[in-house]
């Protein structure tokens, strides 16, 4: 089975996070056992993004979610590494400025999104308008509960206008993530990345994980769905998730464009500067 119906969200359907095991990894030992596929992919990813730029007809915009230590800094790594910077760039979503406020939560979104020929990789995403705004009950029920169509309907007009949108939920289990936080503490090139609202945060673990569940149950569309990776694993997680990637953009079938000049006249310009 490809990665790509192995973990997606059909539509409608009811998820309960639960029941899917985060530290799952398919047939592969371990990360030397996986290393050849792994390589493999990120050398198709490279030439998939260049067909993208060149075809310049459809854009990707890739929607990284999950708890704290979920490995969205680790998967940008990953794929982004695979790919030309000048046709990819991250976007990451923190707390709204006062100008974003003032706009509709939608606004600094749209304005992110990837131009055709591009791909943009969104470190948090609008979801933290039905996420941590819900959690922490920072706006009323009928307004964070309204989001869900709004968010839908949003991602339904990138899509007509050309956008490919591929969702992915970084899903770990409570106890890897203290383990996480841990190499954190220990680690002094990762104590940088330590916050008190980390471990705050975790006390509503199950906030978040029913807000989450319900994101995933009614935002998970055909044209724009949510892919829920198995992430105690790093090597796995990079794994599924550029492997996911790439039979997407296989599925696009794209073509370099015919050329835009004149060959056989810049051949024998060519030449005659060659020989010149």
């Amino acid at each position: 089975m490809k990665c790509i119906n192995r973990f997606r969200v059909a539509p409608g359907s009811k998820i309960k996070l639960k029941d899917i095991d985060p530290s799952f990894k398919d047939h592969h030992a371990n990360h030397k056992d996986a290393a050849n596929e792994i390589e493999h992919d990120r050398k198709r990813l490279w030439n998939l993004q260049e067909l993208l730029y060149a075809d310049g007809k459809c854009s990707l915009l890739i929607v990284l979610q999950g708890m704290d230590t979920g490995g969205k800094d680790g998967t940008i790594s990953h794929i982004l590494g695979a790919m030309n910077p000048q046709g990819c760039r991250v976007v990451g979503f923190k707390q709204p400025s006062v100008e974003e406020l003032a706009h509709d939560f939608l606004w600094r979104i749209h304005q992110a999104a990837p131009p055709r020929g591009a791909v943009a990789i969104f470190n948090r995403s609008h979801y933290e308008d039905v996420l941590v705004v819900r959690v922490h009950n920072l706006v009323p029920h009928a307004v964070w509960s309204g989001r869900y169509d709004q968010i839908n309907a949003f991602e339904s007009d990138l899509v007509a206008n050309n956008t490919h949108i591929l969702k992915f939920y970084l899903h770990i289990s409570k106890k890897e993530q203290l383990s996480r936080f841990k190499d954190r503490l220990d680690d002094p090139a990762k104590q940088w990345k330590i916050s008190e609202a980390d471990y705050k945060e975790r006390r509503f673990w199950d906030e978040y994980t029913s807000a989450y569940e319900e994101a995933l149950s009614r935002c998970s569309t055909k044209d724009a769905p949510w892919f829920i990776i198995p992430s105690d694993h790093k090597w796995f997680r990079n794994l599924a998730i550029a492997r996911i990637v790439v039979e997407h953009l296989e599925a696009l079938n794209l073509k370099f464009p015919p050329p835009s000049v004149d060959l056989e006249h810049v051949r024998r310009e060519y030449h005659a500067a060659k020989d010149s």
